[in-house]
């Protein structure tokens, strides 16, 4: 059974192809060439003037684990009461309702209706925690419609810095690492304020660049080159995902620049880069360096980075850098948080919060993740996220993206920002409009080749049919709200922004070769440490595809000479 999409507008960065008017021919999940045989063709959509383009990918968003799980919990005022219209195809488990939840705390359930309704195919969890995998993944399988994965966190773990303080040689680095990206079935690893969680335990209040762990004399600049270079020795394809040191601090922009040189020019990759782009400038000490950030960004072409754009409403943060977040809690509204220890891994903290446009602060952050959208020159190298639910839910990116290609919309949003703010940035100096080719990089092609997906992200032969199709509008924020169809391997799933049909998405692992002897010391840390058995903190690939729902699909690394 062949589908027929003629006479569509392809946006295909991958293939260059830019508004490029082409036919797509999908058979059993994947896009063939045209067939020999027309006869073969039993369905046909007729897409003359649509925009056409690979599901969006969303690479940063906290959509399972403990820290949203959490968050849930802390805030029942935020849930509605409006029941789920979608087709009841869905499997319950003790993780999801059948009742929506405030978009800042979806269920597992809504997070996969609200992304494949927008035109999104996959999303990646950021910050998956080791000792919680588990959890993390029954979630992950809990949501439908989309592909997901996640990055597992180190660099902050008891049993990492040992190795480093004990100065273990990069190849006991390498195995730790590929062997935790093993046991807990994730694609990528992430480093959240290096060595400065941890720090955290021992009473130290900030960690920069080149300071030591008082308790393990370990810098962040030596966990960052440690685990960069074992990401990128074992061939792992998602360059080392890296939450820097001193989070929403005013002058952090400097720890930000340095960080960028911590690699030695191997790939890393720089996370919710508008938290980390703050001066000291002004009456306030609080301004924009989106324009020193930007600057290293276009000169550093090692460096990838997302953005991490605030919006103003309400949400909840929800991070692993349980420093930063006792220090926000006093921010919080409601007036609530927690923060909380996890095992010998790390901590997580959890504080809601409510970002306002006549708030100096909120307003200059808003205007700093625009001005990094517009300076950074490679729309390759520069992503759309919103940091889900840190800096706005993820449902807000068709406003965002109006943001990015409407100048105009965009300077009478800032008209209304607080004054003092408005005074500190130079936004309205920034004439460029994102295209819907720059898009499509962004949030398709450039978020699948970052990631290693090879066969998503585009319109190609051979390509999986993750496809969404729609009108083009002037008001770019209806028109990305609301896509006319979505096929998700094929199969078509949403229909006039509506889902006509449930499925399950696979998720993405990464599994590099590893010296199994490095298991003998794990396991004697286990037995003295650990209050789980190593055995039982490996996820078996059983419990990811239980019940049917979604395959996995393994991205083996390539080992490099070291």
């Amino acid at each position: 059974m062949i589908t027929h999409l003629k006479n569509g507008r392809l946006f295909d960065p991958t293939h260059n192809k830019n508004g490029v008017v082409e036919d797509i021919y999908i058979f059993q999940g994947r896009i063939i060439p045209k067939p020999l045989d027309a006869g073969k063709i039993t369905k046909s959509f007729d897409l003359t003037g649509k925009v056409v383009m690979a599901g969006a990918i969303d690479m940063h968003s906290h959509i399972g684990g403990g820290k949203i799980n959490i968050a849930r919990m802390m805030l029942p005022e935020f849930q509605e009461s409006k029941k789920y219209s979608e087709p009841e195809a869905h499997i319950c488990t003790p993780n999801c309702s059948h009742y929506a939840t405030h978009m800042a705390t979806p269920s597992t359930t809504d997070t996969g209706f609200r992304y494949i309704e927008m035109g999104y195919t996959a999303a990646f969890e950021p910050a998956l925690m080791p000792i919680n995998a588990r959890q993390a993944h029954l979630e992950m399988a809990d949501t439908p419609m989309i592909d997901k994965g996640g990055y597992a966190m180190l660099g902050n773990d008891d049993y990492f810095l040992r190795m480093l303080a004990s100065k273990k040689d990069q190849k006991a680095i390498n195995d730790y690492v590929a062997w935790i990206l093993h046991a807990t079935q994730s694609i990528g690893i992430k480093v959240v304020n290096p060595g400065g969680i941890n720090a955290f335990k021992f009473n130290q209040r900030r960690l920069d660049l080149d300071e030591n762990n008082r308790h393990y004399q370990v810098s962040p600049r030596e966990i960052l080159k440690s685990l960069s270079t074992a990401v990128h020795q074992l061939g792992i394809a998602k360059p080392l995902h890296v939450h820097c040191n001193n989070l929403g601090a005013a002058g952090n922009f400097q720890t930000t620049l340095d960080t960028m040189g911590a690699s030695d020019g191997l790939p890393m990759h720089l996370t919710h880069i508008q938290f980390h782009s703050y001066g000291t400038e002004g009456d306030k000490k609080f301004s924009s360096a989106a324009a020193q950030i930007s600057e290293a960004l276009n000169k550093n072409k090692h460096i990838t980075a997302d953005v991490g754009q605030i919006l103003f409403g309400q949400t909840v943060t929800a991070s692993g850098d349980s420093m930063m977040q006792q220090l926000n809690a006093k921010h919080a509204n409601p007036k609530k948080s927690v923060i909380m220890d996890i095992e010998c891994d790390a901590g997580c903290g959890v504080v809601p919060f409510k970002y306002r446009d006549q708030n100096y602060v909120n307003a200059l952050q808003w205007a700093i993740g625009l001005e990094l959208f517009l300076s950074v020159e490679d729309p390759w190298r520069i992503f759309l996220t919103t940091d889900h639910p840190n800096g706005a839910p993820f449902t807000s990116y068709p406003h965002l993206i109006r943001l990015l290609m409407d100048k105009s919309f965009r300077n009478e949003a800032f008209a209304k920002l607080n004054l003092d703010a408005q005074a500190m940035s130079n936004l309205t100096s920034l004439d460029r409009e994102y295209s819907l080719y720059e898009i499509a990089i962004m949030t398709r092609a450039g978020a699948a080749g970052l990631i290693g997906l090879n066969d998503r992200g585009h319109l190609g032969v051979g390509a999986g049919a993750d496809i969404t199709v729609y009108t083009d509008q002037p008001d770019r924020e209806a028109m990305f709200a609301k896509p006319d169809y979505v096929f998700k391997d094929g199969e078509l799933v949403v229909k006039n922004g509506k889902i006509v049909k449930v499925v399950w998405g696979a998720t993405h692992t990464a599994k590099p070769a590893f010296d199994m002897n490095a298991e003998k010391d794990l396991k004697d840390y286990f037995d003295k440490y650990h209050t789980m058995q190593l055995d039982n903190f490996k996820i078996d690939d059983d419990e990811i595809s239980n019940d049917g729902r979604g395959s996995i699909i393994v991205h083996e690394g390539k080992q490099t000479p070291h």
